[in-house]
């Protein structure tokens, strides 16, 4: 089955997608589950595969503690020979002064196969300040291992900016800590003022690292930001962010809220992929969080003349049993 037969949603009840393509040919899929309670993992050789793989269940939240309440965003990583997941919990569900209280955590398994082994707590992610911190992720370049992720400075209103540092480990950061996007135009902060999510594609000479912006509901759209592979990362400067959303709502196709995206592959390798989640209705019940209905959507990217990408916008869902089953 190749991604353009790929039925919409892929994975449903799974929010904060992440998908990636290893060297050993499988795909490693993990993301929200709507209780928020557990890290699960499933492999497939196939994406469409990830569909109907069966779950495993590699960590648990604890009944006390940091790491008690609200498991978000998990993502699974490969660095230098041992894999990582990366994930935000807190102690409570509550939230004071419109804010949670997540931190980022990280867990270690040194096996060649994740599905497999011991997942070892290698502790929290510790940033300049103990506030609100979620949605980290990491990309290597020119040899340097980078962390992203989402935090409140106390002296900045809103809910979260994105901040980048260099890492001494992968659960340690070394060095400066960044600010590289703060919400700043309306699309931002709707609801709230929120730069959450992110991920890192390079390609064309480029970084592009996509954002999410604005409450979870209809108005969560994704941004961009773009960095020069020649630039200094570290240097707020080198980030510019597109003025508009490139991924939103879409009315005409049933199609709302997309966001907090990944990236991956096709399995020949050479189509871009974007993963997010989004729903195919716009009016909720209650708090946006706690509806379980964020579905994993996978589509392809296209290219614009100048390199940029295109994200297009989200297609329509597809009917159970539409896509005939086609090998690739």
């Amino acid at each position: 089955m190749t991604h353009y037969d790929l039925p919409n949603p892929l994975i449903e009840q799974r929010a904060d997608p992440f998908i990636y393509k290893h060297t050993d040919g499988y795909y490693y899929f993990t993301g929200s589950v709507p209780q928020y309670d557990r890290i699960e993992l499933r492999r497939s050789a196939t994406l469409a595969g990830l569909r109907s793989a069966e779950p495993k269940d590699i960590w648990f939240k604890y009944d006390s503690g940091p790491m008690s309440a609200n498991i978000w965003a998990p993502e699974i990583h490969y660095i230098d020979g041992k894999w990582y997941v990366y994930f935000a919990a807190a102690h409570t569900s509550e939230t004071k002064e419109g804010l949670f209280d997540h931190r980022m955590f990280v867990l270690e398994n040194d096996s060649a196969n994740p599905m497999e082994g011991q997942w070892v707590e290698k502790g929290q992610v510790k940033t300049q300040w103990e506030s609100f911190a979620l949605d980290a992720t990491s990309f290597e370049h020119r040899g340097t291992r980078y962390y992203v992720w989402a935090q409140k400075d106390p002296e900045v209103a809103g809910n979260s900016n994105l901040y980048i540092s260099e890492m001494e480990n992968p659960w340690t950061l070394r060095g400066k800590q960044v600010c590289i996007s703060t919400p700043e135009y309306e699309w931002e902060k709707i609801g709230f003022l929120v730069n959450e999510g992110a991920a890192v594609l390079k390609k064309n000479g480029r970084l592009f690292m996509t954002f999410s912006g604005s409450a979870t509901d209809y108005n969560y759209c994704m941004g961009l930001l773009t960095a020069d592979e020649n630039s200094d990362l570290l240097d707020p400067n080198s980030w510019v962010k597109t003025p508009v959303p490139v991924f939103q709502t879409c009315e005409e196709n049933g199609q709302y809220g997309p966001g907090h995206n990944s990236f991956t592959v096709s399995e020949d390798g050479k189509q871009d992929l974007l993963v997010f989640h989004g729903r195919s209705y716009k009016d909720i019940v209650g708090d946006p969080l706690y509806d379980p209905n964020r579905h994993t959507r996978v589509q392809a990217i296209t290219w614009n003349a100048d390199g940029t990408p295109n994200f297009g916008v989200p297609r329509p869902d597809t009917q159970a049993g539409e896509l005939a089953e086609t090998s690739r």
